[in-house]
């Protein structure tokens, strides 16, 4: 049984995308650009590591789903007496039942590894789930895995098992999601740097969790200080999640930008820039890297141009960041200043 109508990736992002599909499904009509840009997926850049797209969130799907007014229910596999492997076939009736009911389910796990995926079928005959992952964003790709395969994803991380979107009980507050949203991009881009990092030297950085120039700046600091240094998994994923994800920030940008039009100068030319670094992390994953299968040698002439491209990304990064603080603090000065406070110490 499938359900019919559903739409597939745009985005390659693992949080957030799936719930856009979803909610496309029952008849919204928010664009893949405005789910990133609300949820602040847009906006963030961490790690650099395979977890950073999933664990650096400004808030999780639940968290979006109460923004957008939504009810939800959470079918987990994980917690005080749960264990995957038994209760797994819990998880897989409640998945089944909403399917049967025309809706289609977020599953953690389903095809992609420890990402939010979309199933919209199954096929009990063979024990399989049918749908769509992030891996193949752009295309209309189908996916089929065990239904079983949610339980897995324990050798990565927690089993968060199912997603269920009930009915919508609230309505959006789009100026102050779209706002706050515009806030954490300026706080997150000037999260604060570290000692390992400024007094690295002509030595890679230590290996730390990043965020946003910060993160960047090692990026940038460790391919030029290791000329042997070739793409890790974290390098590979990050780069083809933030290349689709701040390809979004642009044309989140230019939509909200209407509604602002004392800041709309100023959020048409972040987006801009934003493109420009987009272009910029296309070439680091698609040029160099040559995706998942190329540059598995040390090279040492691409390891620099690794780095003059990831800086010229930094730079347009900084330089979007950088508009947005401007055309924010045309619409509501304080949620600059907010922006740039540092954090509460703990105690």
């Amino acid at each position: 049984m499938v359900v019919e109508g559903v739409d597939h990736y745009r985005v390659c992002e693992p949080m957030f995308e799936g719930l856009r599909i979803v909610l496309a499904q029952r008849g919204e009509t928010y664009s893949p650009a405005y789910i990133q840009g609300l949820s602040g997926a847009a906006f963030r850049i961490a790690g650099i590591c395979p977890c950073a797209p999933t664990c650096n969130g400004a808030m999780g799907p639940q968290d979006l789903l109460k923004l957008l007014g939504y009810d939800f229910e959470e079918c987990t596999l994980t917690g005080e007496g749960l264990d995957p492997e038994r209760d797994v076939p819990k998880v897989v009736e409640r998945v089944t039942q909403e399917i049967r009911a025309g809706r289609a389910v977020l599953v953690w796990h389903a095809f992609t590894n420890a990402e939010w995926d979309v199933v919209s079928g199954f096929d009990d005959e063979k024990g399989e789930f049918i749908g769509f992952g992030s891996y193949t964003a752009g295309k209309p790709d189908v996916w089929r895995a065990a239904q079983t395969r949610m339980a897995k994803a324990v050798e990565i991380c927690p089993a968060y098992g199912a997603l269920l979107i009930g009915k919508k009980t609230g309505e959006l507050d789009a100026r102050e999601a779209e706002l706050a949203a515009l806030e954490e991009a300026i706080r997150d881009c000037h999260a604060p740097r570290d000692a390992e990092l400024d007094n690295a030297g002509d030595k890679e950085a230590p290996w730390k969790f990043r965020k946003g120039k910060a993160c960047y700046d090692a990026w940038v600091h460790n391919y030029r200080a290791n000329p042997q240094k070739v793409p890790e998994a974290g390098d590979r994923y990050c780069l083809g999640v933030y290349r689709s994800t701040h390809r979004m920030a642009a044309d989140f940008l230019r939509e909200i930008a209407p509604k602002y039009p004392r800041a709309a100068g100023h959020f048409g030319q972040a987006a801009v820039l934003f493109d420009e670094e987009a272009d910029a992390l296309d070439r680091c994953y698609e040029k160099l890297c040559g995706g998942w299968e190329g540059w598995q040698e040390p090279n040492p002439g691409k390891a620099e141009n690794m780095a003059e491209a990831l800086q010229v990304a930094r730079k347009r990064y900084g330089a979007a960041v950088k508009e947005i603080e401007r055309g924010l603090g045309e619409i509501d000065p304080e949620r600059v200043e907010q922006a740039h406070r540092p954090p509460p110490t703990a105690g």
